[in-house]
Order: structure tokens, then sequence, then C-alpha cells
């Protein structure tokens, strides 16, 4: 059977490209090997008998651009978190408020002991939201070249964020070291990288910084379960055919796709195939040596009875947790972290950061109390690979240590207890790897790429065949942006 395209894999990016093409006419198919759409971002009911319903692997939006929620007549709510973080420091903490910059610059006062941080702070961040605005809508054009990127973002901000280790530019723009790992937590996110020294801690910053034109990072009313299916419906809605339990076993440069289901080995042909997964996976489908990508973080899922108290009575913890909350994420402690990791040790004190997705959608709770979500930095995949379940065992208990490190209570006193025992289950880099098929447990399924070259990003070798997953330029986190850039390809040359 022939199609105009094949798309292999049903997560967001293939459901993306999937609706732009059959919004235009065009024979698509696609193709998804588990028994449901949506990939990695979906929701899903963690711990059996608790009501709460939770992304258990990926977390937040921010790179979701405006333009393909409204091509796409997407029903879904993003909802702004009004606290950017809180950072506990002592027995104080750093926090800072979107509404109330002099609470912020209260907050930095106590935590840097003056002024000169958070005016750096301010600085360097209406840097980031210059270079957003610009960036931003490039996402969606083929790729500018890179002297034409140089000219749109401006000689300082090209300097600091795209030539220069964004540890050095931190180092030299702030001077707490408690303000300085709160900013390069954003060049760590799922990346194993010295930020002292290598560049693609900066790729990581700059995608963090830049998503739709604000970086801002929003919570999916009804979770992350809502935007893939308002997805699912805009691409069925479009006419395309999406078929479950389907999984891809070869695809050759002809365009031929094999895949096998519980009645046996199909094959299809499209006119051109967009594969929406890992370029490790298309190499091995394609009989290629695969790369082999390594992702470097912990997501540990948690329902709590209730918030624990913090060291400082002075600040609500509804407003510490309904932002960003990082644990033991000072630049000292990120480089320590990452030094042990590097040395293939589990980290004593491990760097983290928690979500409370709760306090800004509760629809995703049916239980009295909370969700938390906790991500964890330096976590390669190499921790994992000789004793994957000791490890991840180890990795929980020094990842809770550092919790409750920064707490007034163990955070094992506020889990809730559902019938199998305490709310609380860890995903390691390994874990992706078996139970969701990314190389590596690589959450950008490989190291992100500078947002500019030639062409639209996801061409291949192969004239037939293009990239619309996370590992095309321009990929990673959950943005849409690849399967509309797939799409344009094809409809636009």
């Amino acid at each position: 059977m022939s199609y105009d395209a094949v798309i292999a894999g049903a997560g967001h990016n293939g459901l993306v490209a999937a609706a732009y093409l059959a919004g235009a006419g065009r024979r698509v198919l696609v193709l998804e090997r588990q028994d449901h759409v949506g990939g990695l971002a979906i929701s899903a009911q963690a711990f059996p008998g608790v009501d709460a319903s939770l992304s258990r692997y990926s977390y937040l939006v921010s790179l979701l651009p405006t333009k393909i929620v409204d091509d796409l007549g997407l029903d879904i709510t993003l909802r702004r978190r009004r606290y950017a973080s809180y950072t506990p420091v002592g027995d104080t903490g750093l926090l800072v408020d979107n509404d109330d910059e002099e609470r912020t610059a209260a907050s930095f006062r106590e935590v840097t002991g003056g002024e000169h941080d958070h005016r750096a702070w301010r600085e360097f961040y209406a840097m980031t939201a210059q270079v957003a605005e610009k960036v931003a809508p490039t996402l969606l054009e083929p790729l500018p070249g890179r002297e034409e990127l140089r000219a749109l973002v401006g000689e300082q901000a090209w300097r600091e964020l795209f030539e220069r280790p964004i540890g050095e530019v931190v180092a030299e723009r702030f001077s707490d070291d408690t303000v300085r790992g709160v900013v390069l937590t954003d060049a760590l996110i799922g990346t194993f990288a010295d930020p002292d020294t290598d560049l693609l801690a900066n790729r990581c910053f700059l995608y963090h910084v830049i998503g739709n034109g604000t970086g801002e990072w929003n919570v999916p009313v009804g979770g992350m379960g809502a935007v893939s299916g308002a997805l699912e419906r805009a691409a069925r809605r479009a006419g395309a055919e999406i078929r479950t339990g389907a999984e891809i076993v070869a695809i050759d440069p002809s365009g031929e796709v094999t895949f096998r289901d519980e009645a046996g080995e199909h094959a299809v042909t499209g006119r051109h195939v967009l594969v929406n997964l890992p370029p490790a996976v298309l190499d091995r489908l394609s009989g290629r040596e695969p790369q082999r990508p390594e992702g470097a973080q912990l997501k540990v899922n948690m329902v709590l009875s209730r918030l624990p108290r913090l060291k400082d009575p002075s600040v609500d913890p509804r407003a510490a947790f309904s932002g960003t909350f990082h644990i033991n994420e000072g630049r000292d402690q990120l480089a320590k972290a990452y030094g042990e990791a590097a040395r293939g040790l589990i980290p004593e004190l491990p760097p983290a950061e928690v979500y409370c997705h709760s306090l800004t959608d509760r629809s995703i709770l049916g239980v009295e109390g909370e969700t938390m979500t906790l991500f964890g930095l330096h976590m390669p995949a190499r921790l994992f690979r000789n004793d994957p379940v000791k490890a991840r065992r180890a990795a929980l208990e020094a990842t809770l240590r550092s919790v409750d490190s920064v707490l007034a209570e163990p955070i094992e006193d506020c889990l809730l207890r559902g019938p199998e025992g305490l709310c609380v289950e860890a995903k390691t880099p390994v874990d992706l790897e078996n139970e969701a098929g990314l190389p590596g447990g690589h959450i950008f399924h490989r190291d992100l790429a500078w947002p500019y070259g030639a062409g639209w990003g996801v061409e291949t070798e192969h004239e037939r065949i293009l990239l619309c997953g996370a590992g095309a330029p321009r990929g990673g986190g959950v943005s849409g942006i690849p399967g509309h850039n797939a799409a344009m390809k094809l409809l636009r040359g």
C-alpha cells in the first residue's frame, strides 16, 4: 500500500507532522509500536489505587510555539507559574517572584548580601529575553546560516551564549555561588557536560531560555497527556491514519517501511518517510552502525500527602514549590557532582530540582495532597549499566538524602502511602532505554545542536527519509518544532 507520507512513531512530533500533512490533503499513515500515541509526552496513573495523573518522563512545556497550537486548532491550556524558582540556602532561600520585583530584590539581598547579583540577574535575563524574541521565530523556518543568526542576536549575546563557555560567562557576571548555580542548571538538564569548558552546555542553556519567544516554562492543564491527546485529535480530524501496536522493523531508502503487528509482518511505501524516532534507532532500522548517545538524568515521580516544611518559616511552601525548587545546585555543588559522576560514582549529594504541578493544575490530582516531580542532574547512563536495579536504588537514596538536607523534615514523612506502599518511583537513563526505547536514555534523542545550518534541519542522506523527532536540529523538549519542519519541507520545499 502506498502513502504520500509514512510517519514512524506517534510521539507528539509525529502527530504534529501528521496533522499538517493530512490537513494539506496528503495521504498519511502513522505507525506506533506502543498501544497508545504520545510517546513520552503522556500522563499515567503511576501508583495503583492513587488518583494522580503523572507525566512519568516529560514535565513542562516551553518550546511549543503558539503558531503550532493555532495552526492545528489545539484545545490546550498552558498555565503560567507566578514563582520562577526557590533555592534553599541555609536557613533562608532565594525566591524569584515573577510578579513582585521588590520581593525578588529583597530575597537576593538576603542571600547574597548586596545588590550586585540582582542587577546582574536582571541584565543577563534581559539579554536572553531579547535573544528569545529574535531566535524563536526562526525555529519554524529553514535554518538560518551561522552568520545570519549571529547578526540577528547581536555581538554581545553571540559571544556570551554561542562562543564562550556559559560557565565562564556566569562566573564573570555573578559573584554568588547560589545564583551562579541557579543560572547554570538550565545548561545541564538532561545534559552531561562541564559548563566551564563544553559548549554543549551552551546549547542546552539556549533551548531552555528561548521557548516560544519568552523562555517561560508552563504547566499543561490536564497533564502532559492533554497535549498529546489534542495532537492526536488534530491528526485524526485532518484525516491521518494512525495504527498502534505496529512495530517498525526496517526502513529502506526507497521509502519502503516494514512493520510487524499481531497479524504478522507487512510492508508499506511512502513517497517520504518521516522518522519520529531517535537517530540511533533509524541507524539500526536502516542497517547502519548506530550512534551511542548518553542521557544524564534521574527522574523521580512522587505523590505527597502534604508539602514539606521549609527551614525558613517566612516562605510559604506553596510559593516555594509552585515554581522550580532547586536542591543543592550551587555552582560548586554542580561541579563536585559532575566530577564524581565523571569518575563513575553516583554523586554524594546529587543536585536536583522539583516541580509540584498540582499547585498550578489541580485537575491532575484526585486525592488530598500534591504531586512532586524531581529531575536530577549529572546522572549519566554509565552509572547504571553494570547493575541497573542496585544503582537505581542507590541513586534514589542519595537523591532523597539531598532533598532532606534542604528541608526542615524528611521528605519520606510527606509521601503519600498508596495500596502498594509509598508513592515514589525513579526512572534512570537505562530505564528510559529499556522501557521507552531511547538509546542511552537520552531525553533529547542525542546531543542538542545549534539552531543554524542549512535546509530545514530534517534532511538525511536519503532524499525520501526525513527526521521529524527530537533528534533533529532544533529538536528536544515537547515542542512539535521538528514535526512542523518536516511537514514544511514537504509542503514548501
